[in-house]
């Protein structure tokens, strides 16, 4: 695993592209671009293939709607109906996270069935082998977005290595009611004696604090207070964090003239950074099978592209679902996640398109 090539790493990068400017998020950007750049890749499949380019401008709008639309519904309908059906303007607050990929991949096949019924010179099967190819590299910059945004990260490992989500812990910080100008998280080399293997690591927070009306005496109250509360109480805390309940809090307080410097001691969670693992494994699928399209295109069953898609993809979902936490309380309780359950028809779907693909063999020559 990656994660053991890494030792432990803290996790926080500002999920916006540009500080400040909270609006352009790294998320967004790969959503975006990994449209844009599959859609210059169809453009180039179609050329080669003889097929008219500006077709893909007609693709592209079918895939976007979608993908978001069909990812969204998939999250509601799968994860969380009893929320967003008692209230369905909730499901319109796309920007709010909450898109499922199961969802999008059906809602892709529906929008490629109908744009085929509006573009007879193509054949549904052979449209579908071309968009998995793109689909799977969208879908390696997605995940990476996922990392980008620390969401839908990883069990712990159980072992000193892996990645330490802090970006929500220091979000919860910055809120503290004194004037707190910032808060950064980091691994401390000099912590490294307390180690255990156990997968509970050292994890420094530093807290610039603007003095005001604050005597040190009164800021030591609070943080004795507040931070603990914020390291012990909160759910991110619950998930990230290892700072014991029973202790007082472990900090130092130096005055550096015009702020204080607070610099918090507390453990957290080495936990499998899955997104990496997922992005990596879409992005291999996505090389394996534009090769197989390079090398083989005329030769292609139509079918068997969409086959190795499904079961590659869904396959490795089922697989890299053991390492991830649960996306919603339900899931606790069952033997496998909805990711898991929802991933294994479509396996199956992938195997019997292979075999039929394999059977038919290639398609018939143009004359």
């Amino acid at each position: 695993m990656l994660s053991t090539i890494l030792d432990y790493v803290v996790w926080s990068p500002n999920p916006a592209v540009f500080p400040g400017f909270e609006r352009i998020r790294w998320y967004s950007l790969l959503f975006a671009l990994g449209f844009i750049i599959s859609q210059q890749i169809v453009i180039y499949i179609f050329k080669q293939e003889g097929h008219d380019e500006k077709l893909v401008d007609k693709l592209t709008i079918y895939m976007v709607l979608a993908t978001i639309i069909g990812a969204r519904l998939g999250h509601v309908l799968f994860y969380e109906p009893e929320k967003y059906l008692s209230n369905p303007i909730e499901i319109l607050k796309v920007w709010e996270g909450g898109l499922a990929s199961h969802g999008a991949a059906i809602a892709i096949l529906v929008a490629l069935w109908l744009y085929v019924r509006n573009t007879p010179d193509q054949r549904y099967l052979w449209v579908v082998d071309r968009i998995v190819i793109v689909v799977a590299m969208t879908g390696a910059l997605i995940r990476f977005g996922n990392l980008m945004n620390s969401e839908i990260g990883g069990k712990p490992t159980g072992t000193d290595n892996g990645f330490v989500y802090a970006r929500q812990t220091e979000e919860i910080l910055m809120t503290l009611n004194v004037p707190v100008e910032s808060v950064s998280a980091y691994k401390p080399d000099s912590r490294s004696g307390e180690l255990q293997g156990n997968g509970t690591v050292p994890l420094n927070f530093d807290i610039e604090i603007n003095k005001g009306q604050y005597s040190e005496a009164d800021l030591r109250r609070t943080l004795e207070s507040d931070v603990k509360y914020v390291l012990t109480k909160f759910a991110s805390s619950h998930k990230y964090l290892a700072e014991p309940e029973s202790t007082p809090l472990d900090y130092n307080l130096k005055d550096e003239g015009d702020h204080y410097l607070v610099t918090v001691r507390t453990f957290g969670l080495a936990k499998h950074p899955t997104q990496i693992y997922e992005s990596l494994s879409y992005f291999i699928i996505f090389l394996i099978l534009y090769a197989l399209w390079r090398n083989y295109k005329e030769r292609l069953p139509d079918g068997l592209l969409l086959g190795i898609f499904l079961i590659a993809v869904f396959g490795m979902r089922f697989v890299w679902e053991f390492f991830k936490e649960n996306q919603v309380d339900f899931e606790d309780n069952l033997t496998l996640n909805m990711g898991q359950t929802l991933s294994i028809p479509l396996v199956v779907g992938g195997i019997i398109l292979v075999i039929r693909a394999l059977k038919v063999g290639s398609p018939t020559p143009k004359n």
